[in-house]
């Protein structure tokens, strides 16, 4: 990893982070002043992949450190607000938040756009941007040596990638493609927590249970939950929202982290 570029911390932008502490992710998220308030408190950090390219992303630090590292990875439209604001309610709740950009980027606004952006991904270069950053958190004196990566949809998919390229300490999957063999599967380091929605005809109730065969036979821990919602369950923007199951996933992703990452 080299050319990293310097980032501020200052204590402005701290108070920025825990002041959204006694929120919820969802009544953060489906604030569009408080969303865009948590965006501006993130730095931004750039570093170089082994192959040269320049990739970034957005940084939120705790109150306290070392603490535990999460790489989080948007959904299909891109690094916007909202995910920053994911990072920024991590920091909250004692994390360190780091979310990284698949999309180089680009951010888009209309599902055109966004099935375009996704389709533009190279899986090689992906796993390179992902592997990077994953050593960058591993390697930085604010991480307490453990690392979980986290994903939305499209990122779902790639935070169980992520975690089979380069393996990490915890996975959470909110309704992200897990259709992998259990050979794959095998080389998990840690637990996956996975967040699926029944009525999701995308991320069916099929894979979802194929993926769960896949895990025991890889012999690897996990806990599968399937709530009575949409795909997108947990995003306040969308029309598949649903509060209630949004604010458990929400729960126990925490509970989750702080129980294997710290």
């Amino acid at each position: 990893m080299t050319e990293l570029k310097a980032y501020l911390r200052s204590p402005g932008r701290r108070e920025v982070l825990t002041g959204f502490a006694g929120l919820s992710l969802a009544a953060l998220l489906a604030d569009p002043v408080r969303v865009a308030q948590a965006a501006a408190g993130l730095e931004t950090v750039t570093v170089k992949t082994p192959s040269g390219r320049s990739v970034s992303a957005a940084l939120a630090l705790p109150a306290t450190t070392p603490a535990g590292g999460v790489m989080i990875i948007h959904e299909w439209w891109g690094l916007n607000d909202q995910i920053k604001a994911v990072a920024s309610e991590l920091a909250a709740n004692g994390f360190v938040g780091l979310a990284i950009d698949l999309y180089d980027g680009k951010v888009a606004t209309d599902p055109d756009g966004a099935k375009a952006a996704m389709g533009a991904v190279k899986d090689e270069e992906a796993t390179e941007t992902t592997n990077t950053w994953i050593d960058y958190l591993y390697a930085m004196k604010e991480v307490n040596g453990k690392v979980a990566t986290l994903g939305f949809c499209f990122g779902g998919g790639w935070s169980l990638n992520a975690s089979i390229a380069h393996p990490v300490d915890a996975t959470v999957i909110y309704y992200g493609r897990v259709d992998k063999p259990a050979a794959d599967l095998r080389k998990l380091k840690g637990p996956v927590l996975g967040q699926f929605g029944k009525q999701d005809t995308f991320i069916n109730p099929e894979m979802v249970k194929a993926f769960g065969g896949n895990m025991k036979e890889a012999n690897k821990p996990h806990d599968i939950y399937s709530y009575d919602a949409n795909h997108a369950f947990a995003n306040p923007t969308g029309q598949n929202y649903d509060k209630e199951d949004a604010r458990i996933a929400w729960d126990r992703t925490i509970d989750f982290l702080k129980r294997n990452i710290g």
